[in-house]
């Protein structure tokens, strides 16, 4: 096998546009008055998208546990196996965490929130010291992710164009290698 399996390429790039989506989300909901409707909507893009992410990932690392990842041709030294091997999973364990701290976020905070139109109600007692404690894990764990994603992104230019290998081609729709 040169490349990963159609359905995993298509689950990247939907899971780096849902990604982006509830970046973006988040980033202009800042634009808008407080409770404008499109402030709401944008923090409901926020979270149903962030929901998505998560169970997107479950789904990614049931297939990558299925299927063996194609060999990188020519294959690069050890140390960047392993720091790959590193980068992914800091990518599973952020993009898993977020949106879980996002939902204690909410909880905690005493407020609810729709998903595809259910209203999910606090499911502990509201506490705003552990709500300010898990804002500010989620926040920074958020600002992480902005650099894994460009180091993710970085490392696989590195390795099309610098190295010359089939890293980046494996993962693209549509090409063959």
């Amino acid at each position: 096998m040169t490349k990963f399996t159609k359905l995993q390429i298509q689950l990247h790039w939907l899971t780096l546009v849902l990604i982006a989506v509830t970046y973006a989300a988040m980033e202009l909901r800042g634009w808008f008055p407080k409770d404008s409707s499109t402030y709401l909507a944008m923090r409901t893009i926020h979270y149903n998208a962030g929901v998505f992410v998560w169970l997107l990932m479950f789904f990614r690392l049931w297939l990558k546990h299925k299927y063996k990842d194609p060999n990188i041709v020519p294959q690069p030294p050890r140390w960047q196996m392993y720091a790959a091997k590193l980068m992914h999973i800091a990518l599973y364990v952020t993009f898993l965490a977020l949106p879980l701290l996002g939902i204690a976020l909410m909880a905690y905070g005493g407020k609810s929130w729709d998903f595809l139109g259910f209203t999910i109600s606090p499911f502990v007692i509201p506490d705003g010291g552990v709500k300010a404690t898990i804002k500010d894990i989620h926040e920074t764990l958020a600002n992480v992710g902005y650099f894994l994603i460009a180091l993710h992104a970085a490392a696989a230019l590195f390795h099309h164009y610098i190295q010359k290998d089939n890293t980046l081609l494996r993962m693209m729709p549509n090409r063959k290698i």
